[in-house]
């Protein structure tokens, strides 16, 4: 009797989860039934770098855009220090006249430290074609100045609206969207871009994350008043001090008179600086460790409490699929070692936005090449540089001495963000050239004792 009524009791408690859960999608669909409906040509997730500097081009080619942000702008951000070729991107997409009436600090190259030796690099030395300087910027003030021109420019623009969910028909889409008063409603596109960054918005949704291929490092960052900051070029030139081999310093001023400061290094290491797991009890120490910097910086207050950035690197299975592609940190974050990430952005952002705009119209689009193998040569020439840079062997072609110019003038090409340019032989054979040079020089340091 007791095993009678366990049953019926067990399909009464079923039937009322079934009945239960049908009353849930009856209400989804009733829901959906009232949502509001946008249609557009091509939708884009995130508002950064990447995001506006697609929505500007297609904008400016015919092409309806919507772009969703799910933060307030301005926001903080990591990513402050640009590097020259992101001046093609904002340059090409109209963007570039209203950055540059904001004064920000030109950044005409960067300084490598270890110890007393200093290695500087100056743009307008490399080799090959391309802008000679750039800026170092508040990405707070720098990203809202984007998105502000891309809403003047008519583009729509929709701040606090998260993504919920996306489903794919073909390539045509429909994306669920909620806004900050909670209100729902589902935007149809013939194409996605997903710029969304750290938010990771379609590798979440479409389990395409990945682990990447370089090795765990952190970070913890923040900005100060930089209240002793030296007269002329000293005090605004951006630095790097290494630390030891895995561990720098970055110091980035601004025109505005703050100055952002950084501590990255494997992530043991990064916990290692406080017991207590104390952002700015660690970032203090790491500044103790910098003959360079500590009467700078040292004891001077921080703007914000510091953030940290754990494991920071990204990467993902696939780049695009059909009906959408992924574009910035969205899809790969290398390193902030050579400033890559706002590059890569915009990169990936100017080349989906073309690459919509002629499928868009007739087109036939081979992404895997003209997208995936494309963004895939200039990510493994930086990541060459970002793992050689972490052994050493990068270290040691920096601070050689006497100098090789012409092989300066290559990194320097490297540095600026030229990674595609196959006539750089510090791009062609990026895979064997950095640990060959770096082996001749310690033979020949080994032959001279």
């Amino acid at each position: 009797m007791l095993k009678y009524y366990k049953q019926f009791y067990f399909k009464i408690e079923f039937m009322s989860l079934h009945l239960n859960a049908c009353k849930g999608n009856i209400l989804l669909k009733r829901k959906k039934k009232n949502m509001t409906q946008e249609f557009v040509d091509v939708l884009i997730i995130g508002a950064g770098p990447s995001g506006c500097v697609s929505a500007s081009y297609l904008h400016n080619n015919g092409t309806k855009v919507k772009v969703v942000e799910k933060t307030k702008f301005p926001r903080l951000v990591v990513g402050e220090s640009l590097i020259p070729r992101v001046m093609d991107h904002f340059d090409e997409a109209g963007l570039f006249p209203a950055l540059d009436a904001m004064n920000f600090e030109k950044k005409l190259g960067a300084r490598f430290i270890r110890g007393e030796e200093i290695c500087v690099f100056d743009f307008s030395k490399k080799f090959g074609e391309g802008w000679d300087w750039t800026w170092q910027v508040p990405r707070a003030d720098f990203d809202n100045t984007l998105a502000q021109e891309v809403i003047r420019k008519g583009i729509d623009l929709e701040f606090e609206s998260e993504v919920l969910a996306v489903e794919f028909n073909g390539s045509d889409s429909i994306t669920t969207v909620k806004d900050k008063d909670g209100n729902m409603k589902e935007i149809h596109a013939k194409f996605i871009i997903d710029s969304s960054g750290y938010g990771r918005v379609l590798p979440r949704l479409l389990d395409l994350d990945t682990p990447s291929k370089l090795d765990p490092h952190s970070s913890i960052f923040t900005h100060v008043k930089d209240i002793n900051r030296p007269e002329g070029e000293e005090g605004t030139l951006i630095s790097f001090d290494i630390l030891e081999t895995e561990v720098w310093l970055w110091v980035i001023p601004f025109s505005n008179g703050n100055t952002s400061l950084g501590v990255v290094g494997p992530t043991s290491f990064i916990n290692s600086l406080s017991e207590n797991k104390d952002n700015a009890e660690a970032l203090k120490n790491a500044i103790q460790l910098s003959d360079y910097y500590i009467k700078r910086f040292g004891g001077v207050e921080f703007l914000f409490e510091p953030v940290k950035l754990e494991n920071y690197s990204r990467s993902v299975k696939k780049m695009y699929g059909d009906g959408f592609a992924l574009t910035g940190n969205s899809s790969e974050f290398l390193d902030p070692v050579f400033s890559s990430g706002v590059a890569f952005a915009t990169e990936s952002g100017m080349l989906s936005a073309k690459l919509i705009h002629r499928q868009l119209n007739g087109e036939k689009i081979d992404w895997e090449v003209e997208f995936t193998e494309y963004m895939r040569r200039g990510i493994g020439v930086f990541t060459t540089y970002v793992k050689e840079w972490y052994t050493g062997n990068l270290q040691t072609l920096f601070f050689h001495q006497p100098e090789n110019p012409d092989v300066k003038e290559k990194i320097c090409a490297v540095l600026a963000g030229y990674v595609w340019n196959q006539d750089n032989p510090f791009v062609k054979k990026h895979d064997n050239v950095i640990k060959n040079m770096a082996h001749m020089i310690q033979l020949e340091k080994e032959q001279a004792k």
